[in-house]
């Protein structure tokens, strides 16, 4: 095939992808990389090109959501929260609630990244991705039960989530998104502001994973990293004012959808 339109289907594969991802608040790394890899791409090449991209658009992605409305973050310094109050000079909390529960999920996604590297050296990563298959797919099927019904916001629930994502994150490379975005739904967060937290915490487990990938000695491939970046980050602007324009309730419907279907993709892909 020709180098340059094998960069042009790459240009719109990351497009599309990253349209959904942008929509939904998940489907990028997960439909991605899989397509990479059958193309005849390592992981070690594959992995940190998504995982750069990721990182620009999806802080390109949480600025345009809070841009046209989607989310209100604001991420200035709250000196008269409660836990500031008893912590004085020695904490740090912004004062939106999308902000606290995106910075809850990044430093979550520490953890549980960390987490991972320990449970992948003794468990075998067919029971853990038969697991995070089944999680996705029961949380699917419950935003679309429960979709009319009303979820009381739980703080518990918000760290448990960022937790098993990032635990999902760091032992497979994928269903991050899924796991964040619907759980949020659950946890009692509006619909359309988890899509656009999901874009910011992700942003950072991904500058996380880059990093890491960087300090162990491995490189990035430019000329794939900056193809995917540019479809991703030109399909931005139209998934967000997607967002905008869908109704609430057929919002979730569709992530409902997207979270069941992505869960039977990944039971596929362990049992098959």
């Amino acid at each position: 095939m020709d180098p340059l339109l094998f960069f042009v289907i790459l240009f719109f594969v990351a497009f599309v992808c990253e349209f959904i991802d942008s929509s939904l608040g998940m489907g990028y790394g997960t439909t991605l990389t899989p397509l990479l890899l059958i193309l005849g791409y390592s992981p070690l090449v594959v992995i940190p090109a998504i995982l750069l991209s990721e990182f620009f658009t999806g802080a390109f992605a949480a600025f345009m959501h809070h841009k046209i409305g989607n989310v209100k973050f604001d991420f200035r310094h709250d000196p008269n929260h409660r836990l500031i109050k008893k912590m004085r000079m020695l904490g740090y909390m912004p004062r939106s609630n999308a902000s606290k529960i995106a910075l809850v999920l990044a430093v979550c996604s520490l953890f549980g990244a960390v987490i991972a590297v320990f449970v992948a050296i003794s468990i075998p990563k067919f029971y853990l991705r038969l697991f995070i298959g089944i999680i996705v797919f029961s949380m699917g099927l419950l935003i679309l039960l429960k979709r009319n019904s009303r979820h009381d916001f739980s703080w518990k629930k918000i760290v448990g989530l960022g937790m098993l994502a990032a635990f999902n994150k760091g032992l497979s490379g994928g269903g991050y998104g899924p796991l964040v975005t619907s759980g949020q739904i659950l946890s009692g967060v509006d619909t359309k502001s988890s899509v656009a937290i999901t874009s910011l915490a992700e942003s950072f487990t991904c500058l996380v994973g880059v990093c890491t990938f960087l300090l162990l000695g491995n490189t990035v491939d430019w000329r794939i990293a900056l193809v995917l970046l540019a479809g991703a980050v030109t399909s931005v602007p139209f998934s967000t004012r997607t967002v905008k324009k869908l109704k609430v309730k057929n919002f979730t419907t569709m992530v409902g959808i997207a979270t069941v279907v992505l869960g039977l993709f990944t039971l596929f892909k362990v049992i098959f």
